[in-house]
């Protein structure tokens, strides 16, 4: 057996060495080892995934070449190495890594999401700046998001006799916000209640098909057990999706076309239909269903998941809570709602959205971006077609960069933050395009709690902080908690007590 085994060692020590040399000649960035055949780095991997990462980074360096299956991994966790990545090296890492969602969600990664950098995506990066996200459109739909928030109001009054689950308040509130934006129908707390039902199934869909798909994406072996069962799975989600938004574009269009004079140019449906007469062959109905599923995803989850911490935490941090209340009775008064244009005057609210994307980014791990040519980052070389994974929970969660990180501490906010210690909206040309309106929504829901209630956990424990799995770091539970209408609700709602 001894001259057996005795050849086997040589060799692995022998292929070990090399591949040591060689990175070392070839100046790569430090990685781990050993990196197994086939599956690299992949047995290491346990969600959720950015604590196992900072881990990682936090005993072997902040920046690592890894490997997924057979596909390079950039694992950065330095304000320093990301700041080389998105400023320097932002055009190379403006590319998105081809992956299962991309090309069946992404519409063959065409999307704004999903398409490499290029003349496409630029226009389409430039349609959703000026079209979409600018400040002028959002001010157009700040009607919907104040009615929305007051509907929110009056329904919690309702239901404040027993505790409340916000977590599916927020979802709601947040799917009624986009939709009412996207096409001007509202899904939840109306006459379109089962339709609602399956539209909210078809975003629960989205998100745990994605989440799912990891693997695969990196081990083209797995197709041989099962994989295909995903991507069948997926591609018949799509159609879902197609026809559900394909169903509103023809709506809207029908109605423009009957009345001519009351286009309803305040929907983004509505504005990209009127795109569409002066270019029909770019702005397709494919292009447009791709824009609102877009908008869809990154809107919903992540701004309903933010409210939720928000919440929590608030909870837990009474203080914090009162501080707040007391901020907007001095500045908005008791004889009317809080309004976005408030928030300027409510510097404190800022504060506290900005302490919880600090202590629970949406995006833990940013999205990922691939090197599109070789680059250095800290010196070392990148090669062509790396993926970039940028961990942000680490760095939020870094003692040497934030004085008691694990604390609830909004003060820490009043000064601002430069630098890329913080970026819970990303950097650069691929940072998300939508920070505008998540601001608002999240800044004037919450102004618009803290104003209209008084607020119990449902027992003397703290509220559960457990991070749960998926793409925008949910709650492990759902936050069920008390509200108590204020004296001056009523007031402000013009209700009779």
């Amino acid at each position: 057996m001894d001259c057996f085994f005795l050849p086997v060692a040589v060799l692995v020590a022998a292929f070990l060495l090399a591949s040591y040399f060689r990175r070392k000649s070839s100046n790569l960035p430090p990685t781990l080892f050993p990196s197994l055949p086939v599956i690299g780095h992949l047995h290491l991997l346990k969600k959720p995934l950015y604590r196992t990462f900072a881990k990682i980074s936090a005993k072997h360096g902040p920046i690592l070449l890894i490997r997924f299956g057979s596909r390079r991994v950039l694992l950065i966790s330095s304000p320093s190495a990301a700041e080389e990545c998105l400023t320097k090296n932002d055009v190379i890492f403006a590319n998105r890594p081809r992956m299962l969602a991309g090309k069946i969600f992404g519409s063959n990664y065409t999307s704004l999401g999903w398409s490499s950098y290029g003349d496409h995506w630029r226009n389409l990066r430039r349609i959703s700046t000026i079209e979409i996200f600018s400040s002028h459109r959002l001010n157009d739909f700040s009607d919907i998001r104040a009615d929305e928030g007051t509907l929110m109001i009056r329904k919690l009054i309702s239901d404040s006799s027993s505790p409340v689950n916000f977590t599916s308040v927020f979802h709601e509130l947040k799917l009624n916000l986009i939709m009412r934006m996207i096409s001007g129908k509202r899904y939840f707390g109306g006459d379109m209640e089962e339709e609602g039902k399956r539209f909210h199934e078809i975003i629960k869909e989205t998100t745990l098909l994605e989440d799912t798909s990891f693997i695969g994406d990196h081990l083209p072996i797995m197709k041989w057990f099962g994989m295909n069962g995903l991507e069948n799975k997926m591609i018949k989600l799509q159609k879902k999706r197609d026809v559900f938004f394909q169903t509103l574009i023809d709506q809207l269009r029908k109605e423009n076309r009957i009345e001519p004079e009351n286009k309803k140019k305040n929907t983004m449906i509505g504005v990209l239909l009127q795109l569409q007469i002066t270019d029909p062959e770019y702005y397709t109905d494919e292009l447009i269903r791709s824009f609102c599923m877009n908008l869809l995803t990154a809107g919903t989850d992540t701004s309903a998941s933010t409210m939720t911490w928000a919440l929590s935490l608030l909870l837990n941090h009474p203080h914090v809570l009162k501080k707040a209340q007391n901020q907007i009775g001095s500045h908005v008064g008791n004889n009317r709602l809080v309004n976005e244009s408030d928030m300027n005057s409510l510097p404190y609210i800022r504060c506290i959205v900005y302490e919880t994307l600090r202590m629970y980014p949406v995006v833990p791990l940013l999205v990922p971006h691939e090197s599109s040519d070789d680059c250095k980052v800290g010196g070392y070389h990148v090669p062509s077609g790396t993926m970039l994974l940028i961990n942000q929970w680490a760095m939020h969660h870094d003692p040497e960069i934030w004085t008691d990180p694990e604390k609830f501490q909004p003060e820490r906010f009043e000064s601002k933050k430069d630098g890329f210690s913080f970026m819970p909206f990303g950097s650069g040309r691929r940072s998300c395009p939508g920070e505008g309106l998540a601001m608002r929504m999240v800044g004037l829901t919450l102004g618009l709690l803290l104003q209209c209630f008084d607020w119990e956990r449902i027992g003397e424990e703290m509220v559960d902080m457990s991070e749960g799995s998926g793409l925008t770091m949910p709650k492990a539970k759902p936050l069920v908690a008390k509200c108590t209408p204020r004296p001056v609700t009523h007031t402000l709602l013009g209700l009779n007590v």
